[in-house]
This record gives structure tokens, C-alpha cells and sequence, in this order.
């Protein structure tokens, strides 16, 4: 089933696939042994502790959710069911107040584990705690966390809770929509076509082959927003959509210009500013794909280059793999990524280099 509910906090409309509602009439009991909450929220700009979602179900059997956002710098989760207690607490520093956080709490009562992740989307920092878990919720009370009513409450931060009745994966995430056109030694092909052995062609022309090729359905919302960057900007001869974290490799004469530099990325987030490139509609659920090449590159697409999946050195960190898209893989055939050392742009300065080249 994968994905079975989500509130997008903006329009505060939830959503519940019809299976869950035909089981939840037949079986008002029905447990999920499995499965994963994920909450992506901005963190307050004054330093001030949020309760990012909160849901208490009296009676008979007791259960409760909450999930916090201290001005230390912890995520504390807290989930009691009957007797049975988890309370954990993730350390993500002070650094980087107002940047946004994802939240991934997952569960599997049949090997008595769990599992709390705090990331930043827009780097590479994960923090994984494991834990016992030894009941299964009621497939009700997750439900009723996507519902900003009733017996939930949701911090007017937050962006987005979605639940899924599998492991969520966390760590570096594919970000090209399907339709994406990437040069290969047999001409162009879709992103979503490419497997393990294909060859494509970097930014600087030469050949290299995919290792692997990721691909995962999200929610269309927050740091998974897709964005379609316009042509003719940047190079490009055609719209490309992409998710809002994808970096594109830019050269050229303004490049070196204004920045000293012969090329720099640009996330796609960074273009939405009405001409270069804007969110792209989209309905609830969005796959994206991406490569795993030998080394940290770009590929290249009609008259532009889009940078691929960087890992770093991730094969060294089990707990990061098992927990990553790429857990399938054998840790020895992963290569080890290096950053490139291109410069990365913030905003303002992709909107001063959208313009120059437009002028």
C-alpha cells in the first residue's frame, strides 16, 4: 500500500487512500505493523520549543503521539501505548535555527524495532536513533495524525505529515521527474528508462557508467516539490522538472564574471522567481529517479548539465546505508563521492545571474 494518508498544512486538507477507509469500516482495529510518519516542518525563527504534532486517544487502551522541537536543539518523540513507552530523544544542534527539518519516524513490531531520523534536506546531515518497538498502532490513530482536528494538534510550522506502511528510506534522495532527457552513448534516453550498466555522458563529455539507479515515490510537498526550470534559461532548449533540491551545473562568461568561477550549481529552489523557473502542479505523489555514477559529476541534457547522486563517503557508515535508497547495493561495490569543489549559489545570487544572462 505504501503511502495511505497525508495533510498538506498549507490548505489543512488531509487526504486517506479509499483502501484505508474500506478497512478501517470493516476492521475499526486494525494495526500497522510496519510502516513510517513522516513530518517536515520549519523550525521557529525566534528559538521557541514547538510541538510539532500531538495526539492523545483515552479509554480503555491509552495511546498518544507527540513529536517535539526543543530551543536546545532536540527532537524528542514520545509515543506511549499502554504500558509500553518510547521516549528518544535526537541531538541536531543550534546551528542552522531556521532551516527546515524532516522527521522520520518508522516501526517494525515484528523485529521489535524502530527507528527516528532527523535530516536537513538541503544537506547531507542525518541523525538515526534506534529503538524498541514493540506494539503496533492502530491504523486509526495514524490516520487521525494526518488530521489537524479532533485529538491532533499540528504547529502552524509544520509542512507536511505523511504515512506509509513501509520503511521510509532517508539520506540522499533521487530528484529527476521521469520525463528528464540525459545524454547516453546511444543518444538521449528518460531518466526513468536507465538501469545499472547504461552509459551516460558527464558534463565534460566523457563516458561513465550508472552503478545504479534509484528511483521513489514521495509527496509532492515541501523539500520534494517539483520545479520546472524554463528554456531557453540557463541553456536550456526545453522545460525540465525536477525535484526543488536538484542542483544544476551552470557555465559560461557571467559565471566567471561574477562569481571567479568557470562553474557553479544552482539548486532548483533557487530559480523560482517567476521567469526562470516555477513550483510545478502536481498531484499528491511524485516519483523521482537519479544515478549513482563512479565519481561526484554532472550529466548532461539537452544544452545543460544536472548534477547526480553524491554519497560521499557513506559506504563507511552502516547505520546510514542499511536506512539509505541505495540498502540493496553491497556496501563493496559503492564508491567513495568527493565533492567536486563547485561553488553552490544561494538565491539572490542565481536570480543576479538569471538576470545578467537574460540582459
Amino acid at each position: 500500500m505504501s503511502w495511505f494518508a497525508l495533510l498538506d498544512c498549507e490548505t489543512r486538507t488531509p487526504w486517506v487512500r479509499e483502501e484505508v477507509e474500506e478497512i478501517l469500516d470493516r476492521r475499526p482495529r486494525a494495526c500497522v505493523p510496519r510502516g513510517s510518519v513522516v513530518l517536515e516542518t520549519r523550525l521557529s525563527p525566534d528559538g521557541h520549543p514547538q510541538t510539532l504534532v500531538s495526539y492523545t486517544r483515552k479509554g480503555t487502551a491509552v495511546f498518544s503521539f507527540s513529536l517535539m522541537s526543543t530551543p536546545h536543539g532536540s527532537v524528542v518523540l514520545v509515543i506511549a501505548q499502554g504500558d509500553d513507552v518510547v521516549h528518544e530523544v535526537v541531538e541536531r544542534g543550534r546551528e542552522a535555527r531556521t532551516d527546515t527539518l524532516q522527521v522520520t519516524i518508522s516501526w517494525d513490531v515484528h523485529k521489535t524495532l524502530g527507528r527516528l531520523v532527523v535530516a536537513r534536506p538541503e544537506t547531507e546531515h542525518v541523525l538515526i536513533r534506534h529503538f524498541q518497538m514493540k506494539s503496533a498502532p492502530l491504523l486509526s490513530d495514524l490516520v487521525a495524525l494526518a488530521s489537524p482536528k479532533g485529538l491532533t494538534d499540528i504547529d502552524p510550522d509544520v509542512i507536511f505529515v505523511a504515512l506509509s506502511t513501509e520503511i521510509e528510506p532517508v539520506g540522499p534522495m533521487p530528484t529527476l521527474s521521469p520525463s528528464v532527457q540525459i545524454e547516453t552513448a546511444q543518444g538521449l534516453q528518460l531518466a526513468m528508462s536507465l538501469k545499472q550498466g547504461d552509459v551516460v555522458r558527464s558534463a565534460n563529455g566523457k563516458l561513465h557508467p550508472v552503478l545504479h539507479a534509484v528511483a521513489r515515490d514521495v509527496p509532492s510537498l515541501g523539500s520534494f516539490r517539483p520545479v520546472r526550470l524554463r528554456a531557453p534559461y540557463f541553456g536550456l532548449t526545453q522545460d525540465v522538472v525536477v525535484s526543488r533540491h536538484q542542483r544544476l551545473l551552470v557555465s559560461g562568461p557571467e559565471v566567471e564574471y561574477l562569481f571567479g568561477r568557470e562553474e557553479v550549481l544552482i539548486p532548483a529552489s533557487a530559480l523560482v522567481n517567476g521567469y526562470a523557473g516555477h513550483y510545478e502542479p502536481a498531484p499528491r505523489f511524485v516519483t523521482y529517479h537519479q544515478l549513482l555514477l563512479p565519481h561526484h559529476d554532472a550529466v548532461r541534457i539537452p544544452d545543460a548539465a544536472l548534477e547526480t547522486l553524491y554519497i560521499g563517503r557513506m559506504r563507511r557508515d552502516t547505520e546510514l546505508l542499511n536506512a539509505s535508497v541505495l540498502s540493496d547495493l553491497p556496501r563493496a561495490l559503492l564508491p567513495e563521492h568527493h565533492r567536486a569543489g563547485y561553488q553552490v549559489l544561494r538565491a539572490f545570487e542565481a536570480i543576479t545571474l538569471a538576470e545578467a544572462r537574460a540582459a
